[in-house]
């Protein structure tokens, strides 16, 4: 795969979807050299460590290598690496919940890219409001700038009830007012910020007041995990992304009696599992999404 440019390795490996994405131009409170640089990340979620389901997925011990591996063949590497929760399947063992927070980062630490950020999901922290998370990754929700980007982390799983909560609506709050109204702006959370789904879990019971608090920022791009699915959706001029898994596909919102993983089809291995790759274009303000499937050749 050493011959191969970025392109060609999604189309090849299938673990994954591309989202090439523009509109992320110079941001006012950035200075002019960071804002004018163009740049790529992936972005990997519900990788589910520990998931044991043969029905569903038989290779439920690979997929996650196969995405490192695939990753680290790129040509050019991202600038960095973001997963998007849901590293580890629940459980309600403590000692367990640790082992598999361990292993899931000693796979990771097989990116040769620098540059790897995570942030929980549900299985990962609401049994234990974060507690394991914080020991092998340090906080659940955080901010970044990134050439002339600025990047929020927002942890809407940590709380049981599905909430944010006002402590870090505050934080928030602060962290958005350092930002201009033209700031360009990307959130990555777990669940939806907005109601997709909520008889399944698909949405943030205070995700509304975290929508308000971006509503006044005029350039806002929310990525996000949780339903196992390519999604896109619109709140006013903000959109939302959805990625793939890398674990199970789930069926679309409402569309079977229960939340239940689609079973693994062997004629079509993978199908429905994905990661994506996000291409920062500053020079233009629209957002272009390209997902890339599974292709066994």
């Amino acid at each position: 795969m050493h011959d191969i440019d970025r392109r060609d390795f999604l189309k090849l490996t299938g673990l994954g979807g591309a989202v090439f994405v523009s509109g992320l131009a110079g941001c006012s409170t950035m200075g002019a050299n960071a804002a004018q640089q163009d740049f790529h990340f992936v972005q990997l979620s519900d990788v589910h460590w520990g998931f044991n389901g043969p029905a569903v997925n038989p290779d439920a011990k690979g997929t996650l290598p196969k995405a490192v591996a695939a990753v680290n063949a790129l040509e050019v590497q991202p600038d960095f690496i973001m997963f998007t929760g849901d590293l580890t399947h629940t459980t309600d063992d403590p000692q367990e919940r640790r082992r598999r927070l361990a292993e899931f980062k000693s796979i990771a630490g097989g990116l040769k890219n620098p540059n790897v950020r995570f942030m929980p999901g549900e299985h990962d922290a609401a049994l234990d409001q974060g507690q394991a998370w914080m020991e092998h990754f340090g906080q659940t929700h955080y901010s970044f700038d990134h050439k002339g980007v600025h990047f929020v982390v927002v942890d809407n799983v940590s709380d049981p009830a599905a909430r944010i909560g006002d402590a870090q609506l505050d934080w928030l709050k602060t962290d958005l007012e350092r930002q201009g109204k033209n700031a360009r702006i990307v959130v990555f959370t777990h669940r939806p910020l907005f109601d997709l789904y909520p008889q399944w879990d698909w949405a943030t019971r205070d995700g509304a007041k975290a929508m308000d608090l971006l509503m006044p920022y005029r350039n806002v791009t929310v990525f996000y995990g949780h339903i196992h699915q390519e999604h896109h959706h619109t709140t006013g001029h903000i959109a939302h992304h959805s990625a793939k898994s890398l674990i199970f596909p789930l069926p679309a919102p409402g569309a079977a009696p229960k939340r239940e993983p689609i079973r693994w089809n062997p004629a079509e291995p993978y199908r429905g599992l994905g990661f994506r790759e996000i291409d920062a274009k500053l020079q233009q303000a629209q957002y272009a999404i390209t997902e890339f499937p599974l292709n066994k050749a």
